[in-house]
């Protein structure tokens, strides 16, 4: 990562007010519809076409866009379903908080696609116009200068914008939906208690993948190995974050909080596997707050506390740890034969 990027980071991190992390967004007319973005503040993947139209050509190919045509078909799905008494899955609070992308649409919610760009990126309506401004009429990202740059960064963010300049914030993005925040999802409906082989690296960089940005605008590049080995360790604490707000939510000695704990303790454990090759203070800070919390019923605030505290150590960490300084850790990082 350049200077300019390393200084952007960092004042991002240290001046702009950063979003809530972890938390979802509750509709007022539904004290019960809990969505990890803002249906009323919700633009729809057209809004980002125009400038991003190979991204969004490789979104059009990954499952997280092809849910919204293929969840209600799925024979497991229905199963889940049936055992929930769920009539229709695009107007369920359970199935809509993650596989689908809902709009505002005159005073009435719908689902107008599957997983999109804002889903990962922040619902836009308030960050859209900032994200789009190099500097002004005719300004372009290649005349835009380091300080508008820098600018521009911290804006977007503060006004909602899960930017990817801090690779925290997309394994955020990842694992709201990948660690299933739903009890009795999992309990009285079966689903599955997340994605129990999550690993940021591995699952960015392979299907998903829309680096285009970072070329000429044509070529879909993989990650350099300084940012890989930054989103290597960046997604291990935030699998401990979310493992943690899962437990939190456990409330009886069933499939959900018996997998979150068990997932919480494995995240730790491999954690402290990466920490004693680097010797990272905010990794230790991640790890003693973690040392800290009792995995049990019924333990909310202490287990949600703690989660928070790890949450800004990941953005810290994202903002201010180079790839040059985890060279330690190559051995562990999936090759691209692993990448999904």
């Amino acid at each position: 990562m350049n200077k300019l990027l390393l200084l952007a980071t960092t004042i991002l991190v240290t001046l702009a007010p950063l979003p809530a992390v972890g938390q979802a967004v509750e509709d007022p007319r539904n004290s019960e519809l809990h969505l990890n973005i803002d249906p009323h503040k919700v633009m729809g993947y057209e809004s980002c076409e125009k400038c991003h139209a190979s991204e969004v050509q490789i979104w059009k190919q990954t499952p997280h866009s092809a849910t919204f045509k293929t969840l209600h078909r799925k024979p497991e799905a229905k199963a889940i379903a049936s055992k929930l008494g769920i009539g229709s899955f695009r107007e369920d609070a359970a199935c809509i908080q993650c596989h689908y992308t809902m709009q505002d649409d005159a005073g009435e919610l719908s689902a107008i696609s599957g997983v999109s760009c804002e889903s990962c990126h922040g619902a836009a309506r308030d960050w859209i116009s900032v994200h789009n401004d190099y500097g002004g009429a005719g300004a372009t990202r290649d005349s835009e200068t380091p300080e508008h740059r820098i600018q521009r960064l911290r804006s977007s963010i503060s006004a909602g914008m899960r930017n990817p300049v801090n690779v925290y914030m997309v394994a955020q993005s990842c694992l709201r939906c990948h660690t299933v925040p739903n009890e009795r999802l999992v309990n009285v409906g079966g689903h599955n208690a997340g994605s129990l082989d999550f690993e940021l690296v591995s699952w960015s960089q392979g299907t998903v993948r829309h680096n285009f940005v970072r070329s000429d605008g044509t070529s879909n590049q993989p990650s350099d190995r300084n940012r890989l080995r930054e989103m290597f360790v960046a997604g291990m604490i935030a699998e401990l974050e979310f493992s943690l707000r899962a437990t939190a939510d456990a409330t009886e000695k069933a499939a959900f909080g018996i997998g979150a704990a068990q997932r919480s303790a494995r995240a730790a454990k491999r954690l402290a596997a990466a920490q004693s090759k680097l010797n990272q203070p905010l990794l230790e800070e991640a790890l003693n707050t973690y040392a800290g919390v009792q995995l049990k019923l019924n333990n909310r605030e202490q287990l949600t506390t703690a989660a928070d505290q790890i949450a800004k150590v990941g953005v810290r960490f994202a903002a201010t740890v180079r790839g040059s300084a985890l060279e330690a850790i190559d051995q562990f990082i999936p090759t691209p034969d692993r990448w999904k």
